[in-house]
């Protein structure tokens, strides 16, 4: 009896070695998104120097408020509630540049990258093409593109990358006009 316990335990023993050494690679770790790190670096984008031109409109006055009330829900981390009412401010006002450019913000927040840049793109399409604003639509833009590379496995040749929307991005810096 002691014989065959001693066997067992022994068989048993050997299992256990044998199954520690298994050559099973660790699983391969998802990237991870940062969105409000992504924001942050689009918004940083977005501020203009001092030898620059920067033409802001005139607001809506109900536009102003669902802007406001958007920044609030954001900062409460309440991100779809942000994009909501965006999206009642842009019911207001469709053409709206910054609005649109604040709207791709709170989708990259929400990580809708397709959201994301088509709301940049619309901006881009409506309102200038240089400036601090045209800086953040194309910083919108690589922020997605990046977000995708990282989660594509394998690269896709010719598809736009991150480095092409920041070489854009970067074209949007024009000095002022001089003043005598």
């Amino acid at each position: 009896m002691t014989r065959l316990k001693s066997q067992a335990t022994t068989l048993a023993l050997a299992i256990a070695l044998l199954s520690a050494c298994s050559t099973t690679p660790p699983p391969t770790p998802v990237p991870v998104f940062d969105a409000p790190a992504a924001v942050r670096a689009v918004r940083a984008t977005g501020g203009a120097a001092s030898s620059e031109l920067d033409v802001q409109p005139l607001r809506d006055p109900q536009v102003e408020d669902l802007r406001k009330d958007a920044e609030q829900l954001e900062k409460a981390g309440q991100y779809p509630q942000a994009a909501a009412a965006l999206d009642h401010a842009l019911q207001l006002n469709p053409d709206d540049p910054a609005l649109l450019q604040e709207r791709a913000e709170a989708a990259l927040l929400n990580e809708q990258f397709d959201d994301a840049e088509r709301f940049a793109r619309q901006g881009l399409d409506g309102g200038s093409r240089v400036g601090p604003l045209c800086r953040r639509h194309w910083e919108t833009i690589a922020q997605v593109r990046q977000a995708r590379a990282r989660a594509l496995p394998v690269e896709i040749p010719d598809a736009p990358s991150a480095a092409d929307a920041r070489r854009e991005r970067d074209a949007c810096t024009i000095a002022a006009p001089p003043r005598y």
